[in-house]
């Protein structure tokens, strides 16, 4: 696994969290047939609608972004709440995936939530190919909320 860094987000980094956003939605978009121009402006105002999403309802949320070797691997948003550890948000840009960055990343949060005597949660798409290390990593499905489901790892195990 790579070694890794966090780093807060800062107002400056708006460029480089629609290129980690961009790139998790890229392929669904570039199915649209829309002209590449008409592609980035729609990920651009979901990306912000997005953003401000998170500012809204996770304001308490810790914001990162990931770093190896200097070089912006992703971002990690987590909240820290009374009763668990939330995952707001991890995401990796297309280099980093599959290098054991996040099993890394999700392994440090497992740590966290089980000195904290938490659970740690995620909202997680159906269709997302993360979902299978979350369950390799002991994370359980709570609850189906549509296109997402609630999943949860407990730190007894």
């Amino acid at each position: 696994m790579p070694e890794y860094l966090l780093r807060p987000v800062t107002d400056t980094d708006t460029p480089v969290l629609l290129e980690i956003y961009a790139s998790t939605r890229q392929e669904e978009v570039a199915q649209t047939g829309w002209p590449q121009a008409q592609q980035k402006v729609f990920l651009t105002m979901q990306a912000q609608a997005q953003h401000e999403h998170y500012l809204r309802h996770y304001p308490e949320a810790e914001r990162h972004l990931i770093e190896v070797n200097g070089h912006t691997a992703g971002r990690l948003y987590v909240s820290d709440w009374k009763r668990e550890i939330r995952i707001v948000d991890i995401a990796l840009l297309p280099v980093f995936r599959g290098t054991g960055l996040g099993s890394g990343i999700l392994a440090s949060l497992q740590g966290r939530a089980k000195q904290a005597g938490k659970p740690l949660s995620i909202h997680v798409e159906k269709n997302n190919p993360a979902r299978r290390l979350y369950q390799r990593l002991g994370f359980t499905e709570q609850s189906d909320n549509g296109v997402y489901l609630l999943m949860n790892w407990q730190p007894d195990g």
